[in-house]
């Protein structure tokens, strides 16, 4: 039988995304990354520093999605879970990259909402490279989503449709789409492929990949307890920004505190 990393990388290039549903971390560093989202979101900052502008600030709606962008920069210990060897051994046996560099990060906290009421805590379906146009065409772009509680079906797991990656660059990205299932009638499937849609079920600790333009979006969360994540944006050596520019999205590239390279071959 061929080794895990063979299985890995064949799987992610097949599918589009790869799911190890087992935690890659130890107990103790997801559940002091679980206390420095508590944290972030109460707006405590162990480095002194705020995250970047983002769509939820504390003392937000806590019934509404919460998305903070990069909260690395307020909070030591999830810098601590960014750089554990294993995330960066396994993003890059699937993708046989020599450098693997976080460079942008999404604290994602989706509440609980009781069966029966309305949610806004969906996420739309979407290619991230819809959204990352600060990046060369042909950069390698790809997303580690760590699961920082259990994550059931219940829960509104990460939905991935298999081999979407392969449909090419489309424009019916929406994030914020709170009708997924209205959206998902407006994707056009190309002809011979299909809509097959994997749940990506976890324990506390576990992560998925997914490339840059993989169909993948949630639907609403009815567990009794809120489906905690960190969305972790990374590349490979063959990336560049447009224009070798730092703005926007690549404006920390060069700042390793903040964006670590987290394998290095």
């Amino acid at each position: 039988m061929p080794p895990p990393e063979t299985l890995y990388r064949t799987s992610y290039e097949q599918n589009g995304f790869l799911i190890h549903p087992e935690p890659i971390f130890p107990t103790a560093v997801v559940e002091k990354a679980v206390e420095q989202i508590d944290a972030v979101r109460r707006g405590e900052y162990d480095t002194g520093r705020a995250p970047r502008d983002s769509p939820w600030k504390p003392g937000d709606d806590p019934n509404t999605l919460c998305k903070i962008e990069q909260p690395q920069f307020a909070s030591f210990g999830l810098r601590e879970i960014l750089t554990y060897p294993a995330l960066g051994h396994l993003a890059a046996e699937i993708t046989k990259a020599s450098m693997v560099q976080v460079w942008w990060v999404q604290l994602l906290y989706k509440p609980s909402t009781p069966p029966g009421l309305a949610s806004n805590t969906s996420v739309g379906w979407h290619q991230d490279r819809s959204y990352w146009g600060v990046w060369e065409k042909d950069s390698e772009l790809f997303t580690a989503w760590i699961g920082l509680s259990d994550v059931t079906e219940a829960s509104g797991p990460m939905r991935f449709v298999s081999s979407s990656h392969k449909w090419g660059f489309r424009t019916e990205s929406d994030f914020f789409e709170q009708n997924i299932d209205e959206q998902r009638k407006g994707i056009q499937v190309p002809e011979g492929e299909k809509w097959e849609e994997v749940a990506a079920i976890m324990l506390p600790g576990g992560v998925s990949f997914h490339d840059k333009l993989t169909f993948h979006g949630s639907g609403s969360n009815h567990s009794g307890s809120p489906r905690i994540s960190l969305a972790v944006h990374m590349r490979t050596q063959n990336s560049r920004p447009v224009e070798d520019r730092r703005a926007g999205l690549t404006e920390f590239i060069d700042k390793h505190d903040l964006c670590p390279v987290i394998f290095r071959a």
